[in-house]
């Protein structure tokens, strides 16, 4: 047995660190180093790409070979992206940094999760996880905020200073993860899985998944409905990030603006567990609303009209994730936990890199 309080714990700290950064808003410090907008748009493509293509193995490996393995393995990678940035001088270089980044997180959206839930469960405290949820995404958008209002010391300090603050971090987040413990929760078929090849292990797990998911319809309709407002909300709140200066909104408050706006995800996160008893049918309704009202007021061209889009997007999105997440671990089974997150994951990148370049033509013509 283990300390769930001081697990958990555990987990929050090192979501701090994952999420807390100088380098934020990365945009930003690559267009002052020079790099265009089309440059800028071919790096985050490839991020987009790399997270497609190992978002589903890094939760098959999380699986087979320990949550809190692959937390590290996720640490590390960014470490070896920060180090990179560090010394790039062109576009392939900055194009390498991101992949790694994406590859970082890949190895922690499911494994985290997956640790937290079995904890609880091994500890009878599963009730506790929307709870848990909720807290994870307000983190998440105040780190993110803070991040974002950090851009100017970024600029100021310079972005290799920058990154080896974000490497120092790494290895403080290094010591916590090492302190975490692993929950082991195995079914009968992985008693023999050292005397099996680790493709073959790798195959079993995401067979296994994938007749999950297509004996569990409302699994595959969950995850699209909440990877929907998400994808939704996060390309706003980027195009926001260049329209409300279009807008004319001053320099000096801008960082505040984009502040406020993840202000938003931090209420949705703590509004619903408030309405625990509502159906997700209608959550999804309400959600879905919300976040497309949020997209009309950014093409009102007023900028305190914007940020109020923001703030709604961010509230509709994070108040349906923390609702769908809360199901989706009811309903997954411990022994594919981390792969079936990334599944659900796979999904939010594979609509981000189809909706992209839509949402790109409705916000620069409207």
């Amino acid at each position: 047995m283990f300390n769930i309080k001081k697990q958990i714990s555990g987990l929050y700290l090192s979501s701090v660190l994952g999420n807390l950064s100088l380098t934020g808003a990365w945009v930003a410090i690559l267009a002052a180093r020079g790099y265009s907008l089309v440059e800028i748009g071919i790096a985050e493509t490839i991020f987009h790409i790399t997270s497609l293509i190992c978002e589903i193995p890094s939760g098959v490996l999380a699986d087979m070979f320990g949550r809190k393995k692959m937390l590290i393995v996720s640490n590390i990678m960014r470490m070896i992206g920060s180090i990179i940035m560090i010394f790039s001088y062109n576009l392939f270089m900055i194009c390498i940094c991101l992949a790694f980044f994406a590859m970082s997180y890949n190895f922690s959206s499911g494994s985290g999760d997956a640790l937290a839930y079995d904890s609880l469960k091994t500890a009878k405290r599963e009730i506790y996880f929307e709870k848990y949820a909720s807290n994870q995404m307000i983190i998440y958008r105040i780190c993110n905020g803070f991040s974002t209002l950090c851009a100017g010391l970024a600029l100021f300090i310079g972005y290799r200073a920058a990154y080896f603050i974000d490497i120092l971090m790494g290895a403080v987040q290094m010591c916590i993860l090492a302190a975490l413990h692993e929950v082991h929760i195995f079914n009968d078929n992985n008693n023999n899985s050292l005397a099996k090849s680790i493709w073959k292990e790798f195959a079993n797990y995401f067979t296994s998944s994938i007749l999950f998911l297509k004996n569990k319809r409302k699994a595959i309709f969950l995850m699209f409905c909440n990877s929907f407002v998400g994808t939704v909300d996060i390309l706003l709140l980027f195009f926001l990030q260049a329209k409300l200066s279009t807008a004319g909104i001053p320099d000096s408050i801008l960082g505040i603006a984009l502040f406020l706006m993840e202000c938003g995800g931090i209420f949705g996160a703590k509004v619903i567990l408030k309405f625990k008893s509502f159906r997700y049918r209608n959550v999804f309704a309400v959600a879905t609303l919300l976040v497309l009202f949020g997209v009309a007021l950014e093409h009102s061209g007023i900028y305190a009209i914007m940020t109020l889009g923001g703030f709604i997007a961010a509230f509709s999105d994070d108040a349906l994730q923390v609702r769908t997440n809360a199901i989706l671990q009811d309903m997954f089974p411990s022994e594919q936990r981390a792969t079936l997150i990334s599944i659900e994951s796979f999904t939010f990148s594979a609509l981000m890199i189809l909706m992209s370049p839509l949402a790109g033509i409705i916000f620069s013509n409207w």
